[in-house]
Formats: C-alpha cells, structure tokens, sequence
C-alpha cells in the first residue's frame, strides 16, 4: 500500500510541475495576452486594457493566476479560446475522439508488425531475414514522418485513389479506412523501436537456463518460442511498445496537419500559430496525462502478463 501511495504522491508532484511549466510558458510566448483577447487594434484604450486585465487575472501575480488556471482545469473549465471564441473543454471534447483513434489504430500497427518483425528476426538471427529486417525498420525509422506521409498522400491517394486525401471520415468502416495512412505514418517511424527491443529481448532469452531444460525435453522450437523465449520476453516489449504509444500523442501533431485530420495535435498548431494561450495550455496538459495515465496502465499488467515481474518493484 505504501509503495501505491508513494507512486499516486509522485504523479500528483509531477502532473503539478509540469501544470505549472506548460502555464508560466504563456509568459514567456511573444507579445502581451492582452492584445490577443481585445482582438482590434482600435479598441487598445486603457480603460479596455485594465479592464481585460482584471477579467482574466492578468493583473494578478504569477502564483495567484496559475491557481485560477489550475482550479478551473480540475473541473474541465480551461477558459475560453482566443480565436473561437468558446469553451476550450468544448473545442477538446471535439477533437479528441478524432486523436484517441488515430493514435489507437497506429498502436494496433505497431504492435502486431513490430513484434512480429521483431520476433522474425529474433528466430531468423544471424541470416538474410534478420538483416533485412533491422535494416528495413532502420530506413523507415529515418524517414520524417511529415515526409513519410505526404509520399503516402501522393502515391495511395493522389495516383491510386485507394484512400481519401484527408479528413478522418464519419463513424465505423469509412473513418478506419480514413484514418488507414495517417495511422501507418505514425506507426512506421516507431516499428524500428519496438522490432529491435523484441528481437534483442528474445535473443537473451534464447541462452536462457529455462529455455536450454526445454530444448533438452525436445520439444519442438515453435513451442519452445511461444511458451518460454517469447512469454519471457513481454516484460520489456510490453513497456516499449506503452512508451512509443504515448509518446504518439505528441507525433500527432505533424500527421494529423498532414492528412487534414481535425484532432488535437492540428488543433494544437492552430494555437500556437493564432497564439490561442488558453487552447496550447489545454492541449499540452491533455498529453502530460495521456503519457502518465498510458505508462500507469503497463505498471499495472506488467506483473499480470508476466508474473515474475514483482508488483512492489514496479510501482515503487
């Protein structure tokens, strides 16, 4: 219980840290607040000034303005969008299923071919398979994926018309095959990652005691992969493949600007571009959580998928 407490204690302190960081960076953007909120350059009298001011908290100190922030954002109230002119909670609510299915459907991807590859090379070790393999994901993982993804735009959807060229659909059938080639931009650049921890996970396991006993039953060597080299290796591919997922949330940001997708990384570059404070301070808290409620989730079915793995070790 202790080991719990002490791991909710440290995620509560760095969801607070990292609150605070994401606010004060609105102080150190370019140009006054202020000048963004009256909009018309005409209508920049002091009185306005003081009176936006006082309206916001601006004329506040730091401390007391993040406080204001940070109770509202406990509620889901993250103020009101600079440029659209409506609650921010309501601009995420609109753009977030968009995301979580981009970013669901890339770490479906993911995780079948990149374990798969990475497993392929593991038992093809050492031959033309293996190299093909690591050099392959090594390639697409040089590739931006901006890049990556205006060359899938231009070949599938531009030439072949196999996929529209942006937009992520309506519901069911038409929006997975929307979302098929952002989703393979965001996942193809990570496969090397989650190939290679795979590969070398499964390599160690292979001069492992355990599985050398299993091998000496003779048993055949497709079982002795599956039941012994490969559930021994999950605690590590299972932690790589939680840390590149959340780390996707981030990655949407150049996809979904690519494909014309209307989730919350385009939402993010809007922002920033119309220096919408509000709208950023809100996107960047939605993926600080994201990244520690994904990471909080493997602590959990990591001692569940492998029970070797201590439960107190891993939430210490």
């Amino acid at each position: 219980m202790s080991h719990a407490i002490r791991k909710l204690a440290g995620m509560i302190l760095t969801l607070v840290i990292a609150s605070f960081i994401i606010f004060a960076a609105m102080f150190a953007a370019p140009g006054d607040p202020v000048t963004f909120l009256i909009g018309n350059p005409e209508n920049l009298t002091p009185e306005r000034i003081a009176s936006v001011r006082a309206q916001y908290h601006l004329d506040e100190p730091l401390l007391a303005q993040y406080w204001h922030w940070a109770s509202g954002a406990l509620t889901g109230d993250f103020g009101q969008s600079f440029q659209y002119h409506q609650p921010v909670s309501a601009l995420l609510a609109a753009r977030v299923p968009v995301t979580l299915a981009l970013v669901g459907y890339a770490a479906v991807i993911l995780a079948v071919v990149g374990i798969g590859l990475g497993v392929l090379a593991a038992v093809r070790r050492g031959r033309a398979t293996d190299t093909l393999v690591v050099g392959g994901t090594t390639l697409a993982a040089s590739i931006p994926s901006f890049v990556l993804g205006i060359a899938f735009v231009a070949l599938f959807a531009v030439q072949l018309r196999w996929f529209p060229v942006a937009g992520a659909g309506s519901v069911g059938v038409d929006r997975l095959v929307s979302l098929t080639l952002p989703a393979l931009t965001l996942s193809i650049t990570a496969l090397a990652i989650v190939s290679r921890v795979t590969r070398q996970s499964m390599i160690e396991q292979f001069t492992s005691e355990h599985v050398e006993a299993a091998r000496a039953t003779g048993l055949r060597e497709r079982f002795i992969v599956r039941d012994h080299v490969l559930r021994g290796s999950w605690g590590p591919i299972i932690t790589m493949v939680a840390l590149v997922i959340a780390s996707m949330i981030a990655g949407t940001v150049a996809v979904e600007t690519v494909f014309g997708l209307s989730g919350v990384g385009s939402l993010l570059v809007d922002a920033i571009n119309t220096h919408d404070f509000p709208v950023v301070q809100a996107v960047l808290l939605f993926m600080v959580v994201a990244y520690m409620v994904v990471t909080t989730i493997v602590d959990l079915l990591l001692p569940v998928l492998d029970p070797r793995i201590d439960r107190r070790k891993v939430t210490a």
